[in-house]
């Protein structure tokens, strides 16, 4: 792409003063973007894939648990058992640095192959530049891609490291294996907060909010590097937290766990909660108070729901009670648990709620050959059963989400031993 506008004009000259990878650096990134093994073989040797010297250790458990050291080139090794003899492997490199006024971030392609019996072969070549000015304008500098409907970064290695658009490009937000140690960072960047550390964000995303968002400076300055992390990863408007979070950073709370903490002040918000009160927005246990703040909102959302389904309950109370009338106030005990017939579609809304079963979205109560009856012990329900009124035997019992209870025999057990009670209102209603 031909450059066209100042800093594309003078990124691109720039670029070519850029110095070509010294010995060191190349050394680096081959020792640490991939892992190096030693193949063990079924008969005990070993065969280092950086040197291609093999040897047979004495210390074989020791060897496969904490790994080895080649005795030939010095490197530590991680054994693998394994028959493969070809090894090939790609990953991506990266050097942090500056020219002239701009923050440059370069990104190198790193290949290695290995066969059994040889030295390891590496290739390294530069793919994408990443360019930031003070002022927040970025130019990206990169070579061609194949065409490809399952990969973005196939590079053409001999094309040429031209300007190139980036506009919505996964293919140059590289993760990087690892990074050159020796970094170069320009002052506006380090004026901004910025001391050495990335705090599990990429360079490149980090570098441009700090030149260009307030808030981030803000955030990496105070020291709020969750919260800072959460923002820059995820879409979502943080002018909606910002009087909250500055609560905080007056304070000296750090938050630990930025989603977690947002999550907590909608939950607060939702239940009328001052969100401008250290109070409520600095929680001493985060995770502890959004738990709670979810499970009562859980339960706001279960009375809600519950009250919804009576109303709707209302419309079938009649029909229920033609089809199953006859059973009501059947109840038995055998001294702990209590077990009667469910006598309202009310009373199934209720328990398909708390038990979250299907009793009541699958309409259990129009079933004109199934009497439901609920467990309960001291008022707590324990399962639901259901009764074939054909056969006269349970067809079912469900505890809370389906799951059966540690009394879930004996209940079944004592239904069966009071199946004549049903069986009897059966040939009265006959």
């Amino acid at each position: 792409m031909i450059p066209r506008t100042p800093i594309q004009k003078e990124v691109a000259r720039l670029s070519k003063r850029l110095p070509r990878l010294s010995e060191e650096q190349k050394t680096y990134a081959f020792r640490h973007c991939f892992k190096h093994y030693a193949v063990k073989r079924a008969n005990g040797i070993l065969i280092c894939t950086e040197c291609g010297h093999s040897w047979n250790s004495e210390h074989d458990l020791a060897d496969t648990i904490c790994g080895c050291t080649c005795p030939h080139c010095g490197m530590e090794l991680e054994v693998l058992r394994t028959r493969k003899s070809v090894f090939n492997d790609m990953e991506y490199f990266s050097i942090i640095t500056t020219c002239k006024h701009y923050q440059v971030i370069r990104f190198f392609s790193v290949k290695f192959r290995y066969k059994a019996g040889e030295p390891a072969k590496y290739s390294i070549f530069e793919v994408v530049q990443r360019w930031i000015a003070p002022d927040g304008e970025t130019a990206t500098i990169a070579r061609l891609r194949c065409m490809s409907l399952f990969y973005y970064d196939l590079w053409n290695e001999y094309s040429d490291m031209e300007i190139r658009k980036n506009e919505g490009l996964r293919a140059y937000d590289i993760d990087p294996k690892c990074t050159y140690p020796r970094q170069r960072v320009i002052p506006e960047i380090k004026r901004n907060g910025f001391k050495g550390e990335y705090h599990s964000i990429l360079p490149y995303d980090l570098f441009l909010p700090l030149l260009t968002n307030p808030k981030a400076e803000t955030l990496m300055k105070a020291g709020q590097y969750p919260m800072l992390r959460h923002y820059l990863h995820r879409t979502f408007n943080i002018g909606d937290y910002w009087a909250s979070i500055k609560i905080c950073i007056r304070n000296g709370y750090t938050i630990s766990d930025g989603s977690m903490w947002c999550d907590t002040i909608d939950l607060l918000r939702h239940f009328g909660k001052d969100t401008h009160s250290p109070k409520y927005v600095c929680p001493t246990d985060l995770k502890a108070e959004h738990d709670r703040l979810v499970r009562k909102r859980d339960r706001q959302r279960e009375r809600e729901q519950l009250k919804e389904r009576k109303q709707e309950a209302k419309k079938y109370e009649k029909e229920y009670r033609k089809l199953k009338g006859k059973f009501f106030g059947i109840v038995f005990t055998d001294g702990t648990l209590n077990i009667r017939v469910l006598e309202s579609v009310a009373e199934f809304a209720e328990e398909g709620t708390v038990m979250h079963h299907c009793v009541w979205s699958n309409s259990y109560y129009l079933k004109k050959n199934s009497l439901i009856l609920s467990a309960t012990i001291d008022g707590v329900r324990i399962e639901t059963i259901e009764v074939s009124l054909k056969t006269f035997k349970v067809v079912q019992s469900r505890g809370a989400c389906n799951q059966n209870t540690e009394y879930h025999d004996r209940i079944i057990n004592l239904v069966d031993s009071n199946m004549s009670l049903i069986r009897k209102r059966m040939r009265k209603a006959a």
